[in-house]
């Protein structure tokens, strides 16, 4: 039960993470609002929560001395998954605040960028943090009061990375894959068309000799008969100069 309930958490987690990756994207164009900005925070918030749901309890699972070495390598190869999240959504907080400096919405100083993107991204916010619809209650100078906040949660996310390595001593080179680099592109039960596409070329590879020697016969066969439409007409261009 400590793995399966370990895996739900790490996965709700990176399902919100890449939710406000995406998000982060609209910052700045023509699809920004104080509505994308409200959904950022909320987001932002969302994340955090997990994050330290996440933290509680993989750290109190590896200090576990009782647990089997099979459990402890898994745990720490979700501890490693967990810290790349982490990173992640740090990075993304970092970028997030850039970019709310140089374009804020009460006060613009810029211009949006035309990037193309149109629509709303309540959709995909309000997926990500499991209710249907996203209701609005901040202020209008929300872009630039919630940047100050913004950066005291960087800090604070920095702070439990920190503290996350000190407390738990899990060296990220040292834990096994469960599965090769590129399995999942190899896999049967891949989604999407790029998984198809890898698999149907490397089944039809073989096919490919025999293909390449038919266009070789083929480029041969043209050669010959541009030949002897050059000799057809030379021939026919002696006999004119001489008539």
């Amino acid at each position: 039960m400590g793995k399966d309930e370990c895996k739900t958490m790490l996965d709700a987690l990176n399902k919100v993470t890449a939710c406000y990756r995406h998000l982060v994207v609209a910052l700045g164009s023509t699809s920004d609002s104080q509505n994308l900005r409200e959904e950022l925070k909320k987001t932002r918030k969302k994340a955090q929560e997990l994050a330290v749901a996440n933290r509680t309890k993989l750290t109190a699972l590896l200090k576990d001395k009782t647990i089997s070495k099979e459990d402890r390598a898994e745990y720490e190869r979700l501890w490693v998954l967990f810290s790349s999240s982490m990173e992640l959504l740090e990075v993304d907080m970092k970028r997030s605040l850039e970019i709310g400096q140089e374009f804020p919405l009460k006060v613009p100083t810029r211009h949006l960028i035309q990037t193309g993107m149109t629509g709303s991204t309540t959709t995909v916010a309000a997926r990500a943090m499991s209710v249907q619809n996203m209701k609005y209650e901040a202020d209008a100078n929300i872009d630039t009061a919630d940047l100050k906040e913004l950066q005291a949660e960087i800090t604070q996310v920095g702070q439990m990375m920190e503290e996350m390595e000190m407390k738990v001593q899990v060296a990220p080179w040292a834990v096994e894959a469960k599965q090769e680099a590129g399995a999942e592109l190899k896999s049967s039960l891949s989604v999407g068309n790029s998984s198809v596409g890898v698999i149907s070329i490397c089944e039809e590879e073989p096919k490919e000799h025999g293909v390449e020697g038919e266009g070789g016969v083929m480029r041969i066969f043209a050669g010959i008969i541009f030949m002897a439409i050059l000799l057809i007409a030379g021939l026919l261009g002696y006999l004119v100069i001489n008539l």
